[in-house]
């Protein structure tokens, strides 16, 4: 079989989407591999079609449970033979999994990190053909990654001790140009082919929320899209636990994960959220990384991440099946003070002074970032994408900022006012001090600093601190003042001198945020095709059953099918096997177990239609 031929019959695709043919011709041919791939690009086929065709096992590292069981349940129902070895099985399930993978008997098997260094593990693949072995989640292995993992060091070792070397393929959707070299660095990768298709998502839109009443427009949100499933993500424990009673108490079908919680609460809790039992979850960052759910619709951070990968990975949880999905951030100035304690509250115990200074100093420098992302009038998109080395032409014109309308300030007068400060604290404060003096602000602390007694005490005084602070904020993206990185940072002055030309502007951009109105019912938002409501209404009947088959499998809804393939069952209402075969993600396999059903409902609905006069 060709790969095209193996992604058609198993995974039900007619072509391979961007970077992924590539990676997967260099790995037919036996070469290492390290694909950066932005989430829902399809990183899992680009191992899973040579896995079916290369002679022996394919080793598949992976971080988390929840991801292992979620991609060895899709792979089984498309009619692929895959296991999972860790920690959620026994040891004679693990005995009899080994037993039948050295038999032949499954192709791909997924398996923790930790689970390598075990002596039963080591022995079964001393004596079975390892053809690959894929390490998923690569950002893992680098201590510059936002999820750096020790277990992920010792994937080396264990390649390191097997007879034959295997082809080492590696896959992230989150590596900067620092992590990426490090990936390649710590894995070893020989000669390896690097494809990096790019960060953009265009499915999703972004946008962010300078809101104080946080819980209203996420009640406002849920009731204008109550079919939709979404994750909401909180800094804290207390503010899950908050945020959920209150949905709780407003029959909103939602649940919650955090680590306060039980490990059999998480477990049932993330299930529940799996298989669409509660489309709504609430959660901190603990939540979410591996879980493979097709058809979230939005995820609405009610904080700000500590980083911009934490928010792109985080976010990237939306719209993985392609379909439109918005990435909302409600932020507050406070959501600093937040982070800045989480942050103080890291663990440094088992590094060295130096290597804490140095990772304290990115952290500072990440959470600077991000709040700069959230004070920026710019196009979002292009945010996140210059963020990871990548350019863009212009303004997307699809994300918040793109559609919303502003108001150009002239404030070339005011920045002058803010350097002079800078001056005159010789660059020993931070911005709450430097724009608490501007203010005239009646403050012990800055009594004690002594910048009551500066000349520009006061100076802005009839201006209100939000402007003060994004006008700052877009002088140190300008390169007008430098914000240091360490714990408390502090501003110094950048290069000022273009500041002072006489034709020289800075112009900030303002608008006026909406708070979201109370009560107020509005018609469900529809993410279908949004071509007919006829279309629409299909979509639920296809829904309805997909979830009727899904309890009756004891599988999550998705891997039945995706949203994006129940769409294309709308807009092609195929009447037979063949024609069934044509919708996108429909597999042999699939057609096998699930066509009959879904053609019957689909004619039933025409004739429905038909019999009523309607088209």
């Amino acid at each position: 079989m060709k790969p095209t031929e193996v992604l058609k019959t198993y995974f039900g695709y007619d072509t391979f989407r961007r970077g992924q043919e590539e990676i997967i011709e260099a790995i037919l041919r036996g070469r290492d591999a390290l694909a950066i791939m932005p989430t829902g690009a399809g990183k899992s086929v680009c191992y899973q079609v040579p896995a079916l065709m290369l002679p022996g096992i394919t080793l598949v590292v992976s971080p988390l449970i929840s991801l292992m069981q979620d991609q060895v349940k899709a792979l089984n129902d498309a009619g692929i033979h895959a296991a999972f070895i860790n920690s959620a099985l026994t040891e004679g399930q693990i005995r009899k999994a080994l037993s039948l993978a050295s038999q032949g008997v499954y192709k791909i098997i997924y398996v923790a990190p930790e689970r390598l260094e075990s002596w039963e593990f080591q022995d079964f693949a001393a004596h079975t053909e390892i053809s690959m072995v894929t390490v998923d989640e690569a950002h893992c292995i680098s201590q510059w990654g936002q999820d750096f993992r020790p277990s992920y060091t010792k994937i080396v070792d264990f390649i390191r001790r097997l007879k034959r070397r295997p082809i080492v393929s590696a896959f992230t959707a989150t590596a900067t140009e620092t992590v990426k070299t490090d990936i390649l660095r710590s894995l070893q990768l020989a000669n390896p082919k690097v494809v990096v298709t790019g960060f953009d998502r265009e499915n999703l839109y972004y946008s962010v929320e300078h809101i104080r009443k946080k819980d209203d427009f996420i009640l406002d949100y849920i009731e204008k899209h109550p079919a939709d499933s979404g994750i909401i993500y909180c800094a804290t424990r207390k503010n899950v636990d908050k945020l959920y009673e209150e949905l709780f108490k407003r029959s909103v079908a939602v649940t919650r994960y955090h680590a306060g919680l039980g490990g059999v609460e998480r477990k049932k809790n993330q299930e529940d959220f799996i298989y669409d039992r509660s489309p709504v979850i609430i959660a901190t960052n603990a939540f979410g990384m591996g879980i493979d759910k097709s058809n979230v619709r939005y995820v609405i951070h009610y904080n700000m991440p500590q980083s911009m990968e934490n928010y792109y990975q985080e976010a990237g949880r939306a719209g993985r099946d392609g379909e439109p999905a918005r990435c909302i951030l409600l932020f507050s100035p406070q959501d600093m003070m937040i982070n800045r304690f989480l942050l103080e509250q890291k663990d440094f115990s088992e590094l060295t002074g130096e290597e804490a200074r140095l990772i304290r100093q990115r952290d500072t420098r990440r959470l600077q970032t991000m709040e700069q992302y959230c004070r920026s009038t710019e196009c979002l998109r292009n945010y996140i994408l210059q963020y990871f080395g990548e350019e863009m032409e212009g303004p997307c014109e699809n994300c918040g900022n793109c559609h919303r309308e502003y108001t150009e300030v002239d404030m070339t007068e005011e920045a002058k006012q803010v350097v002079r400060c800078v001056t005159e604290t010789r660059g020993r404060y931070g911005i709450q001090s430097v724009i608490g003096t501007l203010m005239g602000a009646n403050r012990a602390r800055l009594r004690e600093l002594g910048t009551v007694d500066y000349e520009s005490y006061g100076s802005l005084k009839e201006k209100n601190e939000a402007d003060l602070r994004a006008l700052i904020s877009q002088m140190v993206s300008e390169g007008y003042l430098h914000q240091t990185e360490e714990q408390y940072s502090v501003l110094k002055l950048g290069d000022t001198t273009p500041l002072m030309e006489e034709d020289t502007r800075v112009i900030l951009r303002t608008w006026k945020a909406k708070e979201p109105e109370k009560k107020k019912k509005a018609a469900r938002s529809k993410n279908t095709d949004g071509q007919t409501s006829t279309g629409s209404e299909l979509f639920e009947v296809l829904r309805k059953l997909r979830m009727e088959i899904a309890r009756e499998n004891s599988v999550p809804p998705y891997i039945v099918f995706s949203d994006k393939t129940l769409i294309d069952m709308c807009v092609k209402l195929p009447a037979t096997e063949e024609e069934f075969l044509e919708v996108s993600g429909v597999g042999e396999n699939k057609l096998k177990k699930y066509g009959k059903q879904f053609l019957e409902a689909i004619t039933e609905f025409q004739q429905e239609k038909e019999e009523k006069g309607e088209k």
